[in-house]
């Protein structure tokens, strides 16, 4: 056996590393599979957090003790969003496949920005499935980024170059003749407001459009707006559609808007961000029909892909059109016809990282081995939940629905005379009795109880556990509330 080269940081005894590998990810794979036995969420002490207070380690320490630090004071205080009852935001609950594709991606150690190797072509090759799902053309691109808020700024930016030109790229929008105006609903995500800001277009260029009583984007205010602003001399140029409002899981009618940006020049692109991938699902699909029709779809695996954080991606109709808006050749990213620096177009040529990890490994894990048909299963279960938590709620006096439910997202309340702190309250104990996580949300000016099913482990008896926690520390909360105001002040 060779000796490691003098400064390596390989190990100098492979044998206690490979010891002490295996003990890492038993303890991770013992985690998953007894997560119930968990709380799905815990305050972190104050000592525990004062533990990375420390100065920088100069001196060498052991694999054993980092580990023996992290299941100590790291392990037990994550978010949660593994738990079956975290129900809080829009978050996958990652699988033990993605997990140990994850530990092989690490291991490759591959730099995506391009070159001639495999790691690529599995990302071309997830492409290839979600033109194929999407019923985009074999004209489209794809690429992976951190998730679906880059996606919509980069899409913000390939319609911007679509619209103006790849000159826009040296001049900037200040050489546009005419000011660009954008549009989205008001519930969509703030995302869609932070890259008009990053783009430099500026967030007064947006128009949020009100919805309509499904919390859709009303399309007669949407047209009566882009009519208002060619008429003041601005210039109409992209459109985003939402797939899952972050609020109440709404989709927007996406044939109507396709038929509307069509009909008006605009770039229509869809945020996705979770709901895209309901078109795994045929009970689901049905809702989405329109997205084929976008020029730009952003979305995310790590949600109801439940591929491990982070996973983002957006697919682009027209890949010559993506690239004007990125590519930027330079002498030390020279492709060539043979060796490592063949494979032209590279995946820099499509975003804005030349430094790029190999996220397209789990998720070509997730789909290989769950396959679309029971990943479809799981979207198709988590919108069941969804309803029979809804019927549980509209059947119960105390408990009062806030929105429809079209996906997995159901909004609902405690009735109480203080309904809006009551229900604060009660999702706040909810989080530190470590039984369930839902958020909150504000619909139609009504502090909401925010539940979005979207972990594949969540069943029935999660959604009955939550319910009967809701209604206990509802009682209680509103009995004290009650109690107060009756009592005169002193």
């Amino acid at each position: 056996m060779q000796k490691p080269v003098c400064g390596s940081l390989d190990p100098s005894d492979w044998a206690d590393f490979r010891a002490q590998s295996h003990q890492m990810l038993d303890d991770m794979l013992s985690y998953v599979e007894n997560i119930r036995q968990r709380p799905v969420w815990q305050p972190i002490p104050a000592e525990t957090r004062a533990h990375f207070q420390e100065s920088l380690p100069y001196l060498a320490g052991s694999l054993g003790a980092a580990h023996e630090r992290f299941m100590h004071d790291v392990l037990p205080y994550t978010v949660g969003n593994v738990h079956p009852c975290f129900m809080g935001w829009v978050h996958g609950g990652g699988t033990p496949v993605g997990m140990v594709a994850e530990m092989l991606a690490a291991g490759l150690n591959a730099n995506l920005g391009g070159r001639d190797q495999m790691p690529v072509e599995v990302e071309r090759q997830v492409v290839r499935w979600m033109r194929e799902l999407f019923r985009f053309p074999d004209t489209a691109s794809g690429i992976f980024v951190t998730g679906t808020s880059m996606a919509n700024l980069m899409s913000l930016l390939v319609a911007r170059t679509a619209v103006l030109g790849s000159a826009v790229r040296q001049t900037g929008v200040h050489g546009s003749a005419a000011q660009l105006v954008a549009y989205t609903s008001s519930a969509a995500h703030g995302c869609i407001a932070q890259a008009m800001d990053l783009s430099g277009l500026g967030t007064s260029a947006l128009r949020r459009i009100p919805v309509n009583a499904r919390h859709q984007i009303d399309i007669e205010a949407l047209q009566a707006a882009i009519d208002a602003d060619r008429q003041a001399g601005l210039r109409p140029f992209f459109v985003a559609g939402t797939a899952g409002t972050v609020d109440v899981g709404a989709v927007d009618d996406l044939s109507a808007l396709a038929n509307l940006a069509h009909c008006h020049g605009l770039w229509f692109h869809v945020d996705g961000a979770y709901g895209a991938l309901g078109m795994l699902a045929p009970d689901v699909a049905p809702q989405l029909v329109g997205i084929e029709r976008a020029d730009s779809l952003a979305f995310d695996f790590h949600k109801w892909g439940q591929v491990p954080y982070d996973a983002g991606f957006l697919l682009v109709r027209e890949a010559a059109r993506h690239m004007d808006a990125f590519a930027a050749p330079a002498a030390y990213l020279r492709r060539e016809a043979r060796g490592l620096a063949g494979g032209s177009p590279w995946p820099c040529d499509f975003g804005p990282d030349l430094s790029r990890g190999f996220r397209a490994l789990k998720t070509w894990f997730t789909i290989k081995v769950y396959g679309a048909e029971k990943l479809g299963k799981v979207i198709s279960e988590t919108c069941r939940l969804a309803r029979y938590l809804a019927a549980q709620v509209e059947a119960d006096p105390a408990l009062e629905l806030l929105a429809p439910v079209a996906l997995n997202i159901v909004c609902f309340r405690y009735r109480c005379a203080d309904s809006d702190n009551a229900n604060r309250e009660i999702v706040a104990d909810l989080h530190e009795s470590g039984i369930a996580v839902p958020s909150t949300t504000t619909v139609n000016g009504r502090l909401a109880i925010r539940v979005a099913i979207v972990n594949h482990r969540t069943g029935a008896q999660d959604i009955d556990t939550l319910l009967s926690a809701v209604r206990a520390i509802g009682a209680t909360r509103c009995a004290a509330s009650s109690l107060e105001n009756q009592c005169p002040t002193l």
